[in-house]
């Protein structure tokens, strides 16, 4: 599911690392691509609120961030038997399949793979179309080489080449693809591309918030095997969900071997995929009961 909140990130700025403390409006998308299209793509206005309480989020903050992912487009009212309620646009369905991929299927790269460049020029009376570049590399993971010059591994480049024409900006860049030759050592280089300091605490926040999480459900389940449904495994993987859903696009997945070592990322990864893997089906049967009641 893609979405990120904020389109200008200096590389890192992950919103609300704590667990009180996230974006109303981002808990809902990660809501819609994580449970909402098992239920059809639609939910009551009554339900979508009961179901957020579990997260402390209250009515009124529900029904604003509702109304900025209506006007972006992402998501349309509908009554279904009478019910006032929300469904998620074609719009929205593109959107969230496209983050799926990047999301559950991060690709990691290797050196041989190569990198995409993206080399652009844009005039000075232009400058919000520059801004909309910018945000864009950034959004996808590039680093920068240099003023006008942007990196990533050669993996994200249909990606970028299908971003920069739906936003209409084609006419400004030239893709290249490259190998690294010099000068000094490529995990030198990508120190210098990518704020690695800033990654690895972003990963390790992750992991002080969700890893004792993990632990807790693998203590609580012992050998009964699955946790129960409920809202406390509803809560908990949805907020792991969108802790961990902007991650994919601030770090490409550079190849291992250019990282720090230990490199936060490799184990932040396996907490999430785990924590979802553990409480994902638990909470959408929450989500399926609350929903019918």
């Amino acid at each position: 599911m893609g979405v990120t909140e904020n389109s200008e990130q200096a590389h890192v700025s992950p919103e609300g690392d704590g667990r009180t403390n996230r974006r109303p409006r981002s808990l809902i998308v990660s809501f819609f691509g994580t449970y909402a299209r098992d239920l059809g793509g639609w939910i009551g206005v009554a339900d979508l609120i009961a179901l957020m309480a579990g997260l402390g989020v209250d009515a009124p903050s529900v029904r604003s961030a509702v109304s900025r992912l209506k006007r972006r487009g992402l998501l349309v009212s509908e009554r279904i038997g009478g019910v006032a309620g929300y469904r998620l646009s074609e719009e929205g369905h593109r959107v969230l399949a496209e983050g799926d991929q990047r999301i559950f299927g991060h690709r990691v790269a290797r050196i041989d793979d190569g990198w995409v460049l993206v080399v652009f020029s844009v005039p000075e009376s232009e400058r919000g179309r520059r801004h909309a570049l910018r945000s864009a590399l950034t959004r996808l993971g590039f680093g920068t080489t240099t003023a006008g010059v942007w990196i990533a591994p050669a993996h994200l480049t249909d990606q970028a080449r299908r971003v920069l024409r739906d936003l209409g900006l084609e006419g400004y860049v030239e893709l290249f693809h490259a190998d690294h030759l010099g000068f000094g050592g490529p995990a030198e280089a990508v120190a210098r591309w990518w704020d690695l300091p800033a990654l690895q605490e972003m990963y390790r926040g992750f992991l002080a918030e969700h890893e004792p999480v993990l632990e807790a459900w693998r203590r609580r389940g012992g050998r009964a095997g699955a946790p129960e449904p409920g809202p406390a495994a509803f809560a908990d993987h949805l907020r792991a969900v969108d802790a961990w859903r902007r991650m994919p696009y601030l770090d490409p997945g550079l190849p291992p071997e250019l990282l720090p070592d230990p490199w936060a990322g490799s184990r932040a990864a396996r907490v999430f995929f785990d924590l979802h893997s553990l409480l994902r089906d638990p909470g959408l049967e929450h989500v399926r009961a609350t929903v019918r009641g």
